[in-house]
């Protein structure tokens, strides 16, 4: 007996392996199976570190998404985010005359205006890019729509009796010229720089002049605009506009006196944050935040701390200015989301190229790794009666040279491969006088100027002032960043800066003209107007304190690219094509007969 359980071990063992063996197999091909779907999965879904969820969060009202994971680096997200679009906007672009109209037809519900052909020819002729990205004119004049126009005449012809202001005008077989000048009483402006702008208009239309329909415009001379929204007034506007009727302008609106805030919807953080006192600024916010959405991050409304930390709001008491009873039209050389002036391109600084070119150095050649600004103390009148130490400029110039305490910052790994098992960034205490001195050449430029006499004094002694520089300097070249922030209204330095071989970060509370079609992330980096992403977006391209996990190729493929684009399309030609296809929008709704003024295809 014992014998054969002996003989029989063997045989039994021999099963024993052969059934682990099997199930050992299964077990892998299981694994296999499950790791293979997983991985097919995670791919369709884009490239990621650590198997995390795949996307951000890319719908918040605010523009910003909260950076709450450690997974890829955002930058990486946001700038692949953004390339994608810039790819999907000329994919879709219109490439003939009936796609255009079409794609007009289907984005704001109506025909063109008449002499949209004349329009598009222009166009093919001088090579204007993304035909169909004007979303901004029909966001200006919408409103307009929703009331009739013989009662838009008479608020326009009262609208023209406005001080400092000037009326641009064309009538029937003329030419465009000044109509009348409007000059206040108490300390009127000189009359040249009232009019200054009137010569860059004129040459920015001379090409299409005897294509424009009649048209009369009052145009502010002032950096900024003036006719703060009314929420309610505006949305009875566009909901009229939108139905085919008009307003009834007898029935007076309730306007609450919310100041800036009157042009938020009631719902809204700024109206439900019940901004009373701005001198109570607002904690700093917690949460670590960048811009997805740079027009979006732009809104007040949605983003209360922009009331505190810009010049346009900050020299007005909590409840003021007015917002305007009545939907008026008037044309600035920039706009606010709680504004509703119309938005005109300038010739302001524009610049078609940088020379000498040698003082533009290619950015491998660019030696200097620091953020570079100088600028005048420009924004608000600096004296007791202003929260000036909140606004942009001061703001910026004490962030980059304040030699106290220190900076959390995300310093780069190099770790940007998507299946890479270590952190793209790790969180390391910086102080900020050896931070500072790396990243930043940031410096008031000349003597304090809109300042009362003490503040002068306080400003000359608080702030270290630099030279004027021309910004052809090769010494100004040689920086591969620049930062770009508001002064009195929009910074009209942008076409300088964006023009050169240097990468541009830029902050602002304006969406310029040609904001649709720019790409933000694959032109220049947005930035917070509080500074709160600076640090970190400037680390992620620079590197740490000594360039470590740096994406300078990254960086030197973003400066060629807004090289380019200023280049090739904020020509002149680009500006002519902006202001020709306004002027035909504006001609058709401010007209008596709307119908005979829309285009008509044979």
């Amino acid at each position: 007996m014992k014998l054969q359980i002996h003989k029989a071990l063997p045989q039994w063992q021999g099963h024993q392996t052969l059934c682990l063996l099997l199930a050992l197999a299964l077990f892998l091909t299981v694994v296999y199976l499950r790791e293979s779907l997983i991985s097919i999965a995670l791919e369709a879904q884009g490239p990621i570190f650590w198997r995390r969820p795949p996307t951000a969060d890319f719908s918040r009202a605010d523009g910003l998404f909260e950076d709450k994971r450690r997974g890829r680096h955002p930058v990486i997200e946001l700038i692949e985010r953004a390339e994608r679009e810039w790819e999907g906007k000329h994919e879709r672009a219109s490439k003939t005359l009936s796609e255009a109209v079409a794609e007009y037809k289907r984005r704001y519900k109506r025909w063109p205006p008449k002499g949209f052909d004349d329009w598009w020819q222009y166009v093919q002729d001088n090579d204007v890019k993304l035909p169909d990205e004007y979303d901004s004119i029909y966001e200006d004049l919408e409103p307009f729509w929703g009331i009739r126009p013989r009662d838009l005449l008479q608020i326009q012809a009262a609208q023209e009796n406005i001080p400092d202001a000037y009326i641009i005008a064309k009538e029937p077989n003329a030419s465009i010229g000044i109509a009348n000048v409007v000059r206040s009483r108490i300390n009127p402006m000189p009359m040249e720089a009232l009019i200054s702008g009137y010569q860059g208009l004129f040459n920015i239309l001379k090409p299409v002049e005897h294509m424009l329909p009649p048209f009369r415009i009052p145009v502010s001379p002032h950096d900024s605009p003036n006719l703060v929204s009314d929420y309610d007034v505006k949305t009875a506007a566009l909901t009229a506009a939108g139905a085919g009727k008009y307003v009834n302008l007898a029935i007076s609106p309730k306007m609450p006196r919310l100041g800036f805030a009157s042009a938020c919807p009631p719902d809204s953080p700024a109206r439900k944050g019940k901004i009373i006192d701005q001198a109570k600024r607002p904690p700093p916010r917690k949460e670590k935040t960048f811009i997805y959405d740079h027009r979006r991050a732009m809104d007040p409304c949605h983003s209360p701390h922009l009331f505190f930390s810009h010049a346009q709001f900050l020299p007005y008491p909590p409840t003021t200015p007015h917002a305007q009873s009545l939907m008026s039209a008037q044309a600035t050389y920039c706009n606010t989301m709680v504004h509703h002036n119309i938005q005109l391109p300038s010739l302001i600084s524009w610049v078609d190229d940088i020379h000498p070119r040698e003082n533009d150095p290619p950015w491998a050649n660019k030696t200097d790794e620091r953020m570079f600004w100088r600028g005048s103390n420009t924004g608000l009148t600096f004296s007791a009666e202003t929260l000036w130490r909140y606004s942009q400029r001061p703001q910026l110039v004490k962030l980059a040279n304040d030699m106290e305490g220190a900076v959390r910052l995300r310093v780069p790994t190099g770790n940007d491969h998507p299946q890479s098992e270590s952190p793209p960034y790790e969180l390391v205490d910086v102080p900020r006088r050896h931070l500072n001195t790396a990243f930043f050449d940031v410096k008031f430029a000349g003597s304090p100027i809109a300042c009362a006499p003490e503040y002068c004094e306080l400003l000359e002694h608080e702030f270290e002032w630099k030279p004027h520089v021309p910004f052809n300097d090769p010494g100004v070249g040689a920086h591969k960043y620049f930062i770009d922030v508001d002064g009195n209204g929009w910074s009209s330095r942008f076409k300088r800066l964006i023009t050169t071989n240097s990468l541009v970060f830029k902050a602002t509370i304006y969406p310029e003209w040609w904001l649709e079609r720019i790409q933000p992330w694959v032109h220049y980096v947005p930035i917070q107007v509080d500074l709160s992403d600076l640090y970190d977006i400037f680390a992620f391209f620079r590197g740490g304190m000594y360039g470590k996990g740096n994406h300078d190729e990254m960086a030197r493929k973003m400066a060629e690219a807004g090289r380019e684009w200023s280049r090739t399309y904020w020509r002149k030609e680009d500006m002519t094509a902006y202001l020709f296809r306004l002027l035909l929008e504006y001609g058709r709704v401010m007209s008596l007969d709307r119908e005979a003024m829309t285009y008509q295809p044979e």
